[in-house]
């Protein structure tokens, strides 16, 4: 199967939007980490889970009919369920700079989060906690983040369906798409049981691999030939991410851009949604630009939307590189690129 050997330029970042900063955290003891994506002056947000093994935190509150209006930061982390520790660093960091929801009796920072499965990655003791989530926001900027192995994305693998040995290398990867004067990014953290499929031209990237290792076997069309899956364990993949819009939206609003942005991961991963993952998607709205007038409406957006999630998805195995820890290799897609040609 081809593989692109290189990472399309001038895609964009979500930091695109105003308002939108992005911080990555990368330990340098095994491959995790966590990446924050902050609104200071805050935003409107939605969620939408579509993963049957997720992990995640203040996610009821995104719904429509709920008290909370406005989040000032999302986390995205490795480290499985012990990585949700992240976002207490977050509101901590959040809280000494008197952001967050008057409550009379302190600023509150609303920070939900989403985990990724990444213990196979080497000691699967060492996951983001709080210091992690803290120095993530520490290393925030509106500069467009790196890509690749940095932030949640450090750990993650793709292509597992048929055993660790023949995934590949996952990361994290962003995009932006602006049209009539609305800017919407998306950030994805890539750690999906299938493989990454690139949108264009419908063919693998990045994935399970042939037995030898130097090819894609692709997933779909080996389990609909009958080749059997190994047996998983539930929840050890999820894809997360988080769209970003400086469009004005009410939260009913921002809860459907986060289900349409789902169409990005269903045209950049297959399988996608499984039981084993638990594909997780973030909107935020932080209300720069009204819609009206000549501004794209809803069905727009929502185009937008799946675009900008379905580059940063590629962009994340394209950036990303091959590590070893231990006796596991895991090559990147670049590296196939190399053998094919």
């Amino acid at each position: 199967m081809p593989v692109r050997s290189s990472v399309p330029s001038s895609s964009g970042a979500i930091t695109d939007v105003a308002g939108i900063e992005v911080g990555h955290f990368s330990d340098t003891r095994r491959p995790t980490g966590c990446t924050v994506i902050l609104a200071r002056e805050g935003a409107v947000a939605g969620v939408d889970v579509r993963g049957a093994a997720p992990g995640t935190r203040e996610t009821d509150l995104l719904a429509p009919g709920n008290l909370v209006q406005q989040v000032h930061g999302i986390m995205l982390a490795g480290g499985s369920a012990w990585g949700l520790a992240a976002a207490d660093g977050a509101m901590r960091w959040l809280e000494e700079r008197n952001i967050g929801m008057d409550v009379r009796f302190g600023t509150l920072p609303i920070v939900p989060a989403a985990v990724l499965f990444d213990l196979p990655m080497g000691d699967a003791r060492i996951r983001p906690d709080a210091a992690a989530g803290y120095a993530a926001c520490e290393a925030a900027s509106s500069d467009a983040p790196a890509e690749g192995n940095v932030g949640a994305g450090s750990g993650a693998l793709v292509g597992k369906l048929f055993g660790v040995h023949r995934a590949m290398k996952g990361g994290i990867g962003t995009a932006s798409v602006t049209v009539g004067g609305v800017t919407v990014g998306a950030l994805v953290a890539v750690n999906a049981l299938g493989d990454v499929i690139d949108p264009d031209t419908a063919q693998p990237v990045a994935g399970a691999r042939t037995e030898d290792g130097l090819a894609l076997l692709d997933t779909r069309r080996a389990l609909l030939r009958g080749e059997p899956p190994k047996p998983l364990l539930a929840g050890t993949n999820t894809t997360l991410g988080v769209i970003a819009t400086d469009a004005v939206l009410t939260k009913v609003q921002a809860n459907r851009l986060a289900s349409v942005a789902h169409d990005g991961l269903a045209r950049a991963i297959n399988p996608v949604h499984t039981m084993s993952d638990g594909d997780t998607l973030f909107a935020l709205a932080t209300g720069r630009v009204p819609l009206e007038g000549d501004a794209p409406g809803m069905t727009v957006l929502g185009t937008m939307a799946a675009e900008a999630v379905a580059r940063a998805t590629l962009r994340a195995v394209l950036a990303a590189r091959s590590v070893t820890v231990g006796e596991l290799h895991v090559p990147c897609a670049l590296d196939l690129a190399r053998t094919k040609a």
